[in-house]
């Protein structure tokens, strides 16, 4: 795990910053169009769409929080940041479905976007904490 975590870090553009980038695009694409039909092909309830889509946008965001070292503050709490933002992004994305045709806002989507949020922010928490603990050293 630790290799993993140390290659994230020493190739955060490529693996973290630049996949949260296409990510979230392709997600505001999705909820731009009138109707996402090609999606509804994969059979799974709508909330459970949310919830994984908002899982993927929040493993990317708290990896990305947790590298960034621009604001160093973030860093101390980069989960509890990463489910601040999306959790401001889904309100702000159901709203904008409003305008969209053949779209709506509901708020148990945006429950939905949230738990996924939440749910990612506990995953890459733990994966940071086993990544960056310190090994008992044996003699």
């Amino acid at each position: 795990m630790r290799r993993f975590y140390e290659l994230l870090k020493k190739n955060k553009k490529r693996y973290v910053y630049l996949p949260l980038g296409t990510y979230w695009a392709v997600l505001l694409t999705l909820t731009s169009l009138p109707s996402a039909k090609f999606i509804q092909r994969l059979k799974l309830s709508d909330k459970l769409e949310h919830l994984l889509a908002y899982f993927g946008l929040g493993i990317l965001l708290s990896l990305t929080i947790h590298f960034q070292e621009k604001y160093p503050k973030l860093v101390e709490k980069f989960y509890a940041w990463s489910v601040f933002f999306i959790s401001i992004y889904g309100m702000l994305d159901e709203v904008h479905q409003l305008f969209i045709p053949n779209r709506s806002a509901e708020v148990l989507d945006w429950l939905a976007d949230f738990t996924g949020a939440l749910l990612s922010a506990f995953v890459v928490k733990w994966f940071v904490k086993k990544s960056t603990a310190k090994t008992k050293g044996t003699f």
